[in-house]
């Protein structure tokens, strides 16, 4: 009787591949905290790493990507909301409140907390002295920077206002498309400003070819830095409110020079009619004490209330 052979183990099952749906879903976590550009990538390293499939890698990678890809435009909403609330912000300063350097101070400090700078600032010009100083600054601390006047066409500034156009500049102490002087690169230099963006305060028309520069707004960092367009955009914004202020806050000064000039003058009107009024009331009293046949006597004393004071009266000889 013949025994049968033992039979061989069956072969141990092949290990099943790692499922792709966790690495899918953590990239749907990843988006809802905002995480870095890293942490995507990393998703797809850990699914090469877990022996995904061949096609699921490639599935992975293509969600990789285009979670990215949301990532960037979740951002540019982000910072879109961000910069259209500053302005209602802004615009909501402008209707509420009529003292300027606080308006232009929000300004100055939205500017510089958007476009995430070290320092932003806002120079007007002094029409009296014939050159531009430093109305605001925020983030600066430099009283040498603070207190810079620059004549006209000096710096970067100075290319802004001739030009009317918006100039960034990556590092100011290379660049040579403006006018530097000791004194500005003084105050540049001691702030630490490298990378320079500014932008003018226009007014006027934008197509009757009138438009004014009445300042410039600037953003600044201590390092080199490239501003992007869309930086530049929302700097302008910003600059358009803060002209709408300046010139708001000149209409009313002028406003109430104008009703202060005019209070003045009605004030001499008023005298005057009074002293006429006085002088009818006067005449129409002498008037009638003389038709009634009144006395010398009676005439001085008259006068004499007339002018609140004492009246005498003499003869050629001085009696």
């Amino acid at each position: 009787m013949t025994t049968p052979s033992s039979a061989a183990p069956a072969p141990a099952p092949a290990p099943a591949p790692a499922p792709v749906a966790p690495h899918l879903r953590h990239l749907l976590e990843l988006l809802a905290t905002d995480a870095t550009e890293d942490a995507f990538k990393a998703v797809e390293e850990r699914a090469r790493a877990a022996g995904l499939p061949a096609a699921d890698l490639a599935e992975t990678g293509r969600a990789v990507a285009s979670a990215l890809r949301v990532r960037a435009l979740l951002r540019t909403h982000r910072r879109r909301e961000r910069e259209l609330t500053a302005l209602f912000d802004t615009a909501t300063d402008l209707a509420a409140t009529r003292d300027l350097d606080a308006v232009l101070q929000a300004i100055v400090r939205r500017a510089r907390r958007l476009l995430g700078t070290d320092t932003a600032y806002l120079t007007l010009p002094d029409e009296e002295a014939g050159d531009t100083y430093m109305r605001v600054t925020d983030g600066s601390v430099s009283e040498v920077f603070q207190h810079l006047r620059l004549d006209l066409g000096e710096g970067l500034g100075g290319l802004v206002a001739q030009t009317a156009r918006p100039y960034a500049s990556p590092d100011y102490r290379t660049d040579e498309r403006f006018r530097h002087t000791r004194d500005i690169n003084a105050g540049v230099f001691d702030e630490g400003l490298v990378a320079i963006l500014g932008v003018p305060l226009l007014l006027g028309s934008v197509h009757g070819g009138d438009r004014k520069v009445i300042g410039v707004l600037f953003a600044a960092d201590r390092t080199p830095r490239a501003f992007a367009p869309e930086e530049v955009a929302l700097l302008s914004s910003l600059a358009a409110h803060a002209a709408i202020a300046i010139d708001t806050a000149r209409a009313l000064d002028d406003t109430r020079a104008a009703l202060a000039e005019l209070g003045r003058a009605n004030e001499v009107v008023r005298a005057h009619a009074a002293a006429v009024q006085r002088a009818e009331e006067a005449h129409d009293r002498l008037t009638d004490l003389v038709l009634r046949g009144g006395n010398v006597r009676e005439v001085a004393a008259a006068v004499a209330g007339l002018l609140a004071g004492t009246l005498s009266v003499h003869d050629p000889g001085g009696r």
